[in-house]
């Protein structure tokens, strides 16, 4: 892709997630909240609309040939807003607070400028959310082993 076109792109999602999480003054507060926020309080529909905007800074990002792990962490920024954001009322201060898109955008910008650090960092991350992930399961079960059991005995099982 030529550098002229990237810029134009770089320019476009700066543009868009600015529109989305930044593009409304508070009066009265030195804060700043965005159409995907506001997007995000209509009730049941609101944050997956916000999430099906915030995927074309996603696949701008892929276009513009992101490595999977970059990727990744993008998309985890997106599902992080759209679950969290589900949750009446914090769920809200959430959307206007996380600014999913510019962290995503700043996160194509960095890998765009300085590829290998990224990457690196973005890996790390992946890795991470592996091991939360797993030891999360992990610990469901645990859970749910100890609910049977406990279950078990009170009925006069085992």
């Amino acid at each position: 892709m030529k550098k002229n076109e990237q810029e134009k792109s770089r320019k476009r999602l700066g543009r868009l997630a600015w529109y989305l999480d930044s593009a409304i003054k508070i009066p009265g507060f030195d804060a700043r909240i965005g159409l995907d926020g506001l997007i995000g309080l209509i009730p049941g529909a609101g944050d997956t609309i916000g999430a099906l905007i915030s995927s074309v800074v996603l696949s701008e990002a892929a276009r513009l040939g992101a490595p999977k792990t970059v990727l990744l962490k993008m998309a985890f920024n997106i599902a992080l807003d759209a679950v969290v954001g589900a949750v009446p009322v914090l769920g809200d201060f959430f959307d206007f607070v996380w600014k999913a898109n510019q962290r995503n955008v700043q996160l194509l910008n960095d890998y765009l400028d300085n590829p290998r650090k990224t990457v690196v960092a973005s890996r790390l991350f992946v890795w991470g959310l592996g091991a939360a992930l797993v030891v999360f399961v992990m610990l469901v079960g645990m859970f749910g082993f100890v609910l049977v059991r406990a279950l078990l005995n009170a009925a006069g099982g085992v």
